[in-house]
């Protein structure tokens, strides 16, 4: 029981959710754990279940209170209830309309929830073509990754790397966008360009070890899988990569990984 807390603990925050039973196209539920497209002007506690108090009491006062609102969005966001983030944050847009981070909070809930048409619809009214956001373009992607629109994705990655050249996290993203067309070997590279990055983190270096396990590379992936993690963690990791890959349907079917999402400035 501990070993599989542990794994489902350190896949998750590295943003390695890999689905073996449909295939490559069916990307059904990229979703971010980590952050938050929007800013906030307070920094949130670490604690998750005392951010719902905190953030919950702060909104329940003042509906009209954006930060708030934002932030007992992410709390409930990370604490599982992903639907009841999209009604938080659905209710505050509609008590403050036009506020732009709100809106990106609410399209990032969306697209954490799986309603990934009505998460872009949403973003893409969380900033303008006259002062566009990396963030949020590389999110559009994702949802439009989603939604099996591939190259439409590539464009708005596209957009965003002209914004923010090299960044990390958009890279990872388009990498396994081309995961989810089977170019694995373009993949790859992506994703080694995204893993130079100083900025780059774990989610990111387990994304590049799942595309190189399911081009049958194990003990590389292994050895990335591994990187920086206590020994009963990195074993754990690496068991799980090891059982997906060695399924009957093994590399040609892993259908889902998760997105990298920026952290807030």
């Amino acid at each position: 029981m501990r070993r599989q807390s542990i794994l489902t603990r350190h896949l998750a925050s590295a943003a390695l959710v890999a689905v073996l039973a449909a295939g490559v196209g069916g990307c059904q539920t990229m979703s971010d754990v980590t952050g938050s497209i929007a800013s906030r002007s307070d920094p949130m506690p670490d604690d998750p279940r005392r951010n719902l108090e905190v953030y919950g009491e702060r909104y329940r006062k003042n509906p009209k209170d954006v930060d708030a609102a934002i932030a007992y969005g992410q709390a409930l966001r990370m604490t599982g209830q992903r639907s009841q983030a999209c009604a938080v944050l659905e209710q505050a847009t509609l008590a403050t309309p036009g506020s732009k981070p709100l809106l990106a909070a609410y399209g990032r809930a969306l697209a954490d929830n799986g309603n990934s048409q009505a998460a872009f619809d949403v973003l893409s009214r969380a900033h303008s073509p006259d002062n566009p956001d990396w963030r949020i373009l590389s999110v559009q992607g994702t949802t439009l990754d989603k939604l099996n629109r591939h190259e439409e994705a590539r464009r708005y990655y596209a957009s965003a790397l002209r914004l923010a050249p090299d960044e990390p996290s958009v890279l990872s993203n388009l990498g396994l966008s081309y995961m989810l067309t089977k170019e694995l070997p373009k993949a790859e590279e992506t994703l080694r360009q995204a893993y130079a990055s100083a900025r780059a983190d774990t989610r990111i270096r387990q994304n590049l070890a799942l595309v190189v396990g399911l081009q049958g590379r194990f003990a590389e992936a292994e050895t990335i899988v591994k990187a920086d993690l206590p020994a009963d963690e990195a074993a754990a990791n690496v068991a799980y990569l090891r059982d997906m890959l060695n399924r009957k349907d093994g590399p040609r079917t892993a259908s889902r990984a998760a997105p990298v999402v920026a952290k807030d400035d």
